[in-house]
């Protein structure tokens, strides 16, 4: 399938969500052989500095447009997974702090890709963006860990993987029961089955970072993979995460 028929086209621009906070779609990755489309999400803090997070490939024509935003100032890998394309920007933009999910840095792969990872997420957001986002660890077990953020000015949430949303008729036709069975399949979505194992070992905790996301009542969720929820994010992600909640 072409790229365009997976993700979400136009792929690798900019796509406004709300005052100060941006997406663009690229893709698709593989995951497991099968062909994912992917997001980053882009915040511009009060400052005017840029926040990316989950950074997609790199490319001149998306800097340039990003930099008629601001200063690119931050780079964001906000899981153990969503960190393959920090290091092309770090190239292009040497003055810009890379942030690691927790452990991050301990896993081998990381070290071997040369990845330069300057400080640690926390459970508390750090002073450069603590008055308009805050954020909350989701943790998981063999060293897994997803920090999301929500922004408040806009009420949005950001996710990575912990809430997908996988358009089937996207997806190769052999892919598509399968994505169903993992319960990522829209227009519900949800944490796929697979996580979903992962993070429940972490109990209380994780049953506490989902309740500090819901509690924020988001207008809107966005995520890496598959349709973000655009509008009842409070209700929708209520829902995708009710197996957390208990």
């Amino acid at each position: 399938m072409k790229p365009d028929q997976v993700a979400y086209p136009p792929l690798d621009v900019l796509k406004p969500v709300a005052d100060d906070i941006w997406i663009v779609d690229s893709g698709p990755i593989r995951a497991g052989g099968v062909p994912l489309p992917i997001r980053m999400t882009v915040i511009r803090l009060p400052t005017g500095g840029l926040m990316l997070l989950s950074p997609t490939g790199f490319g001149f024509t998306l800097k340039a447009q990003l930099e008629e935003l601001g200063p690119v100032e931050h780079l964001v890998a906000p899981n153990s997974v969503h960190w393959t394309f920090v290091k092309a920007w770090q190239t292009h933009l040497p003055n810009a702090v890379t942030w690691a999910a927790p452990g991050l840095r301990k896993r081998g792969p990381v070290r071997e890709a040369g990845v330069n990872l300057d400080r640690d997420l926390g459970a508390a957001a750090p002073a450069a963006w603590a008055h308009v986002v805050e954020q909350v660890v989701i943790p998981g077990a063999g060293g897994f860990a997803e920090v999301a953020f929500f922004h408040k000015p806009s009420r949005t949430l950001v996710l990575t993987d912990l809430v997908q949303n996988l358009e089937t008729e996207k997806l190769p036709m052999v892919m598509r029961p399968f994505i169903r069975l993992a319960g990522s399949a829209a227009p519900l979505g949800g944490t796929p089955i697979y996580l979903r194992a992962v993070v429940k070992l972490k109990g209380r905790e994780a049953k506490a970072a989902a309740g500090r996301l819901v509690a924020f009542e988001p207008q809107r969720v966005v995520f890496t993979h598959g349709r973000w929820f655009e509008r009842d994010g409070a209700a929708q992600l209520r829902r995708a995460l009710a197996w957390m909640l208990g």
